[in-house]
């Protein structure tokens, strides 16, 4: 089957869109699907089946857009087409730019076309400082709905939570929930500290430093703890706000913390060697990172916050904390410390219980989800007899 992936985010592997997209590629292409890629990702230009866009600059902000590993794409109408064209299907990672321009080629062509659910409204809010405006956030997700997802034959949603958030705001959509799974890279197996942490109690946090992340609760926690000269934090991830979150480790933390972006294969020893997983992250759709570290034994400690899918993620009281209080979290932190047996059983069930997240069977899911909406016949739809909204492409 010729397949369209139209992606306005893909680059490095930094951040659970990406990763996600790639995983689907990869999956897709095994499976012997011919795929279509439009993306701004300079470093895929010349390879088969890529179409490079260009992105969007930010001025002054594209540093900051950079750091944050999410520089969207600027649509280029011409170039879409031409990717789209003869295509039997087309799946839509975001809802900005190329992905509005897509979705109208696909209208036009009368290609059936489902899209991704990867941004929720405070990812967008929360670069303003404004990621606890509820009006605000519910405008985002109308904007989100209007430009994109009110015209899919099938919205993928990786967890219930963010299918319910969107509906409650927009109504009843075509879903299909289906985790992003993790890879089967991520086991449990035996691997030593390294020699400079060979005393230290490590605690590990995997993602993007930013807002929403909320790596300062953390911080917070440690310094609090009467432990804190034994716990080492491992920030695994990048992002805009790596030289504040480094002040702030080197001001309030007797082992400042670890500040690093490992690779995939790295990252699986890291999970390994550390003692413990804490998700502080108030704004999450799933957190794969989390779901990584779990299906190699570490139990984790997750924020309650009602805007985040993880806390679905704890198997008991035990694994939440109340959001954005250092000292509850201190305090499950100090649990598991002093409860080596019980986290011990506690981790064969996390074990077990990442077994349903297993990403070949996930990508399986996707697949079946594109083939079936393949098989609508959609009319094409002619803009020129509509000018509202044939302005939406210029």
């Amino acid at each position: 089957m010729k397949i369209a992936i139209v992606a306005d985010v893909l680059g490095e592997e930094n951040n659970g869109t990406v990763v996600a997209c790639m995983n689907l590629i990869r999956y897709l292409e095994s499976r012997g699907h011919e795929l279509h890629i439009v993306c701004p990702d300079e470093s895929k230009r010349g390879l088969k089946g890529y179409y490079i866009i260009p992105k969007y600059s930010f001025g002054i902000f594209n540093k900051y857009m950079n750091k944050n590993g999410v520089a969207p794409a600027k649509a280029d109408y011409d170039i879409i087409r031409e990717a789209l064209t003869g295509c039997e299907v087309c799946h839509i990672l975001l809802p900005f730019s190329a992905g509005k321009v897509a979705r109208i080629v696909c209208e036009q062509l009368g290609i059936p076309f489902t899209a991704g659910f990867h941004a929720q409204a405070e990812n967008i809010s929360a670069h303003m400082r404004m990621s606890h405006f509820g009006l605000l956030n519910r405008k985002i997700y109308k904007v989100f709905y209007k430009r994109l997802y009110k015209y899919c034959d099938g919205i993928h949603y990786p967890t219930e939570f963010i299918k319910d958030t969107f509906e409650h705001v927009v109504g009843k959509t075509n879903s299909y929930v289906i985790s992003n799974g993790v890879n089967a890279r991520f086991i449990k197996k035996s691997v030593s500290k390294p020699k400079e942490l060979e005393d230290k109690y490590v605690i590990l946090f995997t993602g993007r430093y930013a807002k929403e992340k909320t790596h300062k609760v953390l911080i917070n926690a440690v310094s609090k703890s009467k432990y804190s000269d034994r716990i080492q934090l491992i920030f695994a991830g990048c992002g805009p706000l790596e030289k504040k979150l480094k002040k702030m480790s080197n001001k309030k933390l007797k082992n400042k913390a670890i500040m690093n972006f490992f690779s995939r294969d790295e990252i699986v020893d890291v999970i390994n060697y550390s003692d413990l997983y804490v998700h502080p992250a108030e704004v999450e759709i799933e957190a794969i990172s989390c779901l990584e570290a779990i299906k190699c034994g570490l139990v984790p400690v997750i924020a309650n916050s009602k805007k985040c899918a993880t806390k679905a993620f704890a198997l008991d009281n035990r694994c939440l904390f109340k959001n954005k209080n250092a000292k509850d979290l201190k305090n499950k932190i100090e649990y598991w410390i002093e409860h080596e047996e019980e986290k011990k059983l506690m981790e064969e069930k996390y074990l077990d219980f990442t077994l349903q997240f297993d990403q070949e069977k996930c990508m399986e899911k996707m697949e079946e989800m594109l083939i079936e909406v393949s098989k609508l016949n959609k009319r094409p739809i002619m803009y020129k007899k509509n000018k509202k909204r044939l302005k939406e492409v210029k």
